[in-house]
């Protein structure tokens, strides 16, 4: 019984320490600056990310797609029953490392009239290109 008393104390200890690890890095992260981006309309996505998308809208997804000039990100939020969805962009900042992006699908309120059937919502920001990697938060 003592034994189990004592494994079950060290589980503790472990799992509180993965947390403050976890929790300094989170705090390490240092924004160097916001990010301008233009967010991109279907008629103006390469056709390699349109293809992309329609492949993977269905379930919700994160992408990134860079050609010579532009680094494009795109999020996904998966099948809806209903129109009157919106995403929006609530970070998009450089760190020494990565690009940090946080996005936030809003659904319709009670009062909104929306089409009926089934939607796909999802946005596509696009950047100048950045040599990072894309961190989706």
């Amino acid at each position: 019984m003592r034994r189990l008393g004592i494994l079950f104390l060290l589980l503790v200890i472990m799992v509180s320490a993965a947390g403050l690890i976890a929790c300094k890095k989170k705090d390490e992260i240092k924004k160097i600056r916001d990010l301008d981006f233009t967010v991109v309309e279907d008629a103006d996505l390469p056709g390699e990310l349109k293809e992309l998308i329609e492949e993977k809208k269905a379930e919700p997804f994160k992408i990134s797609y860079s050609n010579k000039d532009n680094l494009y990100i795109a999020v996904g939020y998966g099948k809806q029953n209903s129109g009157g969805y919106s995403i929006s962009v609530e970070e998009l900042y450089l760190t020494n490392n990565a690009i940090y992006i946080d996005t936030n699908l809003i659904g319709p309120s009670s009062d909104d009239v929306v089409s009926q059937g089934v939607t796909y919502p999802y946005v596509v920001v696009k950047l100048e290109y950045i040599d990072k990697r894309v961190v989706f938060e």
